[in-house]
């Protein structure tokens, strides 16, 4: 097991909480073993090991149509006479209902309430209507940079190449654990693809076309990163000669997005301060996704880039836009709390054209403006923009 502390960090301050603690994320990401952290955590405070209760819904051992009941009344039964026990429910949504019985065991137990899940649908009116005020979301990605360093303490290999293998790999924890070649890695990312695409969308959402809805995906991966509207992959699906409404693109892209296939990032207009709600777009959990189902080519790198960029920046807890300035772009605005900050992503400065760094340069505010870069050759200050390498940003405790 390889510590994620960030994580551990993110969960201190909850513990022993009257909260719900939701870790949510993609699966395989690894909030089972962010679980296993949270025991070795307890432990070190003399929690009893016999009032630590983890259970995983997806265990052969567990019974395949458990309800709710079934689960409060077992979990009820396990702490029947000990002293406060720590509950650590893994891959809850698998169980229909479990809102009601964890609302019932935080209301009605001295019991501490930990739960993981791989869709969003964690966060949905029902645990509002529940758990309203009563719970805590803690995002869980797949491996940064600085966790795949971690991951690869002992390799032989420099700084710069392993962000080369991380750029090529991905960041799934089983893959970086391993020493696999790239092909046995995109065929490993593509069985988590599968997975969540069979299980958690089309097993539960009853989708009858799915050959329609894999050619969706399909576009949405191929223009990660661009712009695009439910209506354009309608018209584009037309000329296919395939028919699709509108209004199922737009169950797709929700779907995709409650498995955390995919994360939103709308535009933001810097000069109303407002957000827009048209042509927003699409980063994938994983850039191995895109490999795993398109193969790698080094044209895809500046989407690459920009996913790894909008990914740290959302680890690193701030919500994240594209800016609009006017005519003018910023590939991403990210603000967290008083803070803001402004990112500019490319394989290298093109030479003729200023775009990365003018566009920041009409920003009149100060917060701090970046060019985040492939090409060591590029880095320096120009005009207070700090133009720095891909892997110098990753790592940086602070912008």
């Amino acid at each position: 097991m390889i510590f994620r502390p960030d994580y551990i960090e993110a969960i201190k301050p909850f513990i022993n909480q009257p909260l719900v603690k939701i870790l949510a994320g993609i699966r395989r990401c690894g909030k089972s073993t962010i679980f296993e952290m949270l025991k070795e955590e307890l432990l070190s405070r003399n929690v009893p090991e016999s009032c630590i209760i983890m259970k995983r819904y997806t265990e052969m051992d567990i019974p395949e149509n458990i309800t709710a009941k079934q689960m409060y009344d077992e979990l009820i039964a396990e702490i029947a006479g000990k002293e406060k026990c720590y509950i650590l429910l893994d891959e809850i949504q698998e169980i229909k209902g479990w809102e009601k019985a964890v609302n019932s065991l935080l209301e009605g137990t001295n019991a501490d309430v930990y739960v993981t899940g791989s869709n969003s649908k964690l966060m949905s009116s029902e645990i509002s209507t529940y758990l309203t005020g009563r719970y805590v979301l803690i995002p869980v990605f797949t491996l940064s940079f600085q966790e795949y360093l971690d991951f690869k303490a002992n390799s032989t290999l420099s700084r710069r190449e392993l962000l080369e293998e991380y750029i090529c790999s991905g960041g799934f924890p089983i893959i970086a654990i391993g020493d696999y070649e790239t092909q046995p890695a995109y065929q490993i990312v593509n069985g988590i693809y599968h997975t969540v695409v069979s299980r958690d969308i089309v097993k539960r959402h009853r989708i009858n076309k799915q050959d329609l809805f894999d050619r969706v995906v399909k576009y949405v991966i191929e223009n990660i990163g661009k712009t695009f509207s439910a209506n354009s992959i309608s018209n584009f699906l037309k000329n296919e000669h395939r028919k699709i409404s509108v209004e199922s693109i737009y169950n797709y892209l929700r779907w995709l997005e409650q498995a955390f296939i995919i994360y939103p990032c709308a535009r933001y207009d810097l000069q109303g301060k407002s957000i827009l709600k048209t042509q927003e777009k699409y980063y994938l959990a994983d850039f191995s996704l895109k490999y795993a189902l398109m193969g790698y080519n080094r044209k895809m790198l500046d989407g690459v880039i920009e996913n790894i960029v909008f990914l740290e920046l959302k680890r690193r807890g701030y919500d994240v836009f594209i800016g609009k300035n006017d005519t003018k772009e910023i590939d991403f605005v990210a603000i967290r709390r008083d803070e803001k900050i402004y990112v500019q992503v490319c394989v290298q400065l093109p030479e003729k054209s200023d775009r990365e760094v003018g566009n920041l340069m009409e920003i009149k505010d100060h917060y701090p403006k970046y060019v985040v870069t492939l090409n060591d050759l590029d880095v320096g200050i120009e005009n207070g923009i700090k133009i720095v390498h891909l892997s110098d940003f990753l790592l940086s405790s602070q912008w």
